[in-house]
């Protein structure tokens, strides 16, 4: 009887977090800005575009990533295991980002893109050398700078990451950093949206270069009380005109 309860009492309260999960800022925010950013840049892109990791390929706003790329000439998801393993759709491979990556895929698609998969990998230089090592051209990257704890039974949550140790990662595997950016919101987590590329003279003109300020990471999504606040802002107008 307790258990039916509890059974019944969970499907309530999964009904209501389907129905106004837009209502939860924290992570609803970030979501859809880094759907929004992504937006922007996808048309740009053609040849063989893959969704890593990519479970359903849904955007949690109705849409599919595929529908993003517009002009990409074929689009392939992957997956692992786990609560959101693989789905057997078109187009789907089995990849493991901890694993060695078939030989057949080695820079196989013209742009990667993975988005917050990578804080829940332990062996992270393995899997971010992975992603790397799918794309000859691009890897569009998605992945929490400040986030709230979350994990279940399959999977855990290791990383969170800095646009310091991105450029670092991606320098390792060859790449250089063409845009970043960072969830701009107040009182939400914080996401890194970052475009990389094996050579980027190739995309001047096309991609606006942008590198994050930082020093201010975060400083939105973390508030001090008002007053001080303006205190620090009046000490940052004053430091530079030291």
């Amino acid at each position: 009887m307790r258990q039916l309860f509890r059974r019944k009492a969970y499907n309530w309260l999964s009904y209501l977090w389907r129905h106004f999960v837009h209502l939860d800022r924290r992570s609803r925010m970030p979501r859809l800005w880094s759907n929004r950013e992504l937006r922007r840049f996808a048309p740009i892109f053609g040849g063989r575009v893959i969704n890593v990791s990519a479970w359903r390929d849904e955007d949690k706003e109705g849409t599919k990533y595929q529908d993003y790329f517009t002009h990409a000439d074929a689009y392939f998801i992957s997956n692992y295991t786990g609560a959101r393993g693989t789905t057997n759709r078109a187009g789907e491979i089995f990849l493991d980002l901890e694993g060695e990556i078939p030989k057949e895929y080695h820079k196989y698609f013209d742009v990667v893109f993975n988005h917050t998969t990578l804080e829940h990998i332990y062996d992270l230089r393995k899997a971010f050398a992975n992603l790397c090592l799918l794309s000859r051209d691009v890897v569009i990257l998605v992945v929490p700078f400040l986030q709230p704890g979350h994990h279940s039974k399959t999977y855990g949550d290791y990383w969170r990451f800095t646009p310091d140790a991105l450029y670092k990662l991606f320098e390792e595997n060859s790449f250089q950093i063409l845009y970043e950016s960072a969830t701009p919101y107040n009182k939400t987590a914080v996401y890194l949206f970052v475009i990389a590329a094996r050579n980027d003279s190739k995309w001047i003109g096309k991609i606006e270069a942008k590198r994050l300020d930082t020093l201010r990471l975060g400083e939105s999504a973390i508030r001090n009380p008002w007053m001080l606040e303006v205190l620090q802002a009046w000490m940052r107008r004053l430091r530079q005109n030291v």
